[in-house]
């Protein structure tokens, strides 16, 4: 069977397996919620257990060793077993980012911290990680959203026709979920034309979601996913603004500090990227880092091709779904 949670009223209630990834109406409270297959909440309820026990063979370490009020200053905050990731205010505190402001400084590096950036408690992160877990069939509508956002319409088209089932299942799902989400303002499936009506949102941050920071969103969540699975402490930013010595400023789509050491920064590229090689080239060695450090995640980038320019530049080259199998070869 399949489950269904309501992400406002945390009504729980099986639905058929053949709903999983619809959106259907909560009973209780009237809100749209997603499907999920039975294992998705058993694997979830697993990981909460086994952070549980984590946290607690830490906490009573920590109470062993008497850590110095001085030496837990420099460690990184947010452990991934006290909150949820995917629906959390805690990664916008100035806790949060202070050891990361603190790994600047010591390279005289003045940082400006965009807070918000970094606030799960929307439905960014959720609606990234669809896209990015199925790139190849949405990724028709995406272009659409974003061409029409360009053009200043205010719906577009998406046709099914000569799709298979299973791509049109996924479109449908992930265009409710739009809906559902409020990133549309209409879904209206059309069965005799074989298509899928959306109206546009015009709020700003929804037309920049689209415009490509979606992918900032789907790599950051890869990263906390990664830490979840690694049982490691982060502190991480999104949008940070950065100001060289020689006064340029630059904007770091993704940053991470790991663990107080492992220092990683992401480029999020889900258009044109060439042009932007020897900037972050430069960027790299201002910054201390080693290529493997400094990512490079372009949207849709083959394997064979991420390979490539690796081996070309002093950068990791990765596509959306190779930037976790990176992640893991870092420890």
């Amino acid at each position: 069977m399949a489950i269904c949670r309501c992400n406002k009223c945390a009504h729980l209630e099986e639905q058929a397996d053949g709903q999983i990834g619809a959106t259907v109406v909560c009973p209780r409270c009237g809100s749209t919620t997603p499907v999920y297959p039975t294992l998705f909440f058993v694997g979830r309820l697993l990981d909460k257990y086994f952070d549980a026990q984590r946290e607690l063979i830490r906490l009573k370490g920590a109470a062993s060793d008497a850590l110095p009020q001085q030496a837990a200053k420099t460690v990184a905050v947010a452990p991934t077993d006290v909150i949820d990731l995917s629906n959390t205010d805690t990664l916008a505190s100035a806790k949060q980012h202070q050891p990361i402001s603190e790994w600047f400084g010591r390279k005289q590096i003045s940082v400006q911290v965009n807070a918000q950036a970094v606030d799960t408690t929307g439905f960014f992160d959720e609606v990234a990680i669809s896209i990015g877990d199925n790139l190849p069939v949405l990724k028709e509508v995406l272009d659409r959203l974003r061409w029409a956002q360009q053009k200043g319409y205010s719906s577009t088209v998406v046709p099914l026709d000569q799709k298979s089932p299973q791509e049109v299942q996924a479109i449908t799902a992930f265009c409710k979920q739009l809906y559902g989400f409020s990133f549309v303002a209409k879904c209206i499936p059309n069965r005799q034309k074989n298509n899928i009506l959306l109206a546009l949102q015009t709020a700003s941050t929804v037309r920049q979601f689209f415009n490509g920071e979606w992918l900032e969103w789907f790599a950051m969540m890869t990263c906390l996913a990664y830490c979840r699975e690694r049982a490691k402490e982060f502190s991480c930013a999104r949008q940070l603004v950065i100001t060289l010595s020689d006064e340029e400023r630059c904007e770091l789509d993704v940053f991470m500090l790991i663990d107080g050491q492992l220092a990683l920064c992401i480029e999020c590229k889900s258009g044109e990227y060439r042009q932007d090689i020897d900037r972050y080239v430069s960027l790299r060695k201002r910054l201390g880092l080693t290529g493997k450090k400094l990512v490079m995640c372009v949207a849709g980038l083959s394997d064979e091709h991420a390979k490539g320019l690796t081996a070309m530049y002093d950068l990791t080259f990765v596509s959306e779904q190779g930037l976790l199998p990176h992640l893991r070869t870092l420890f």
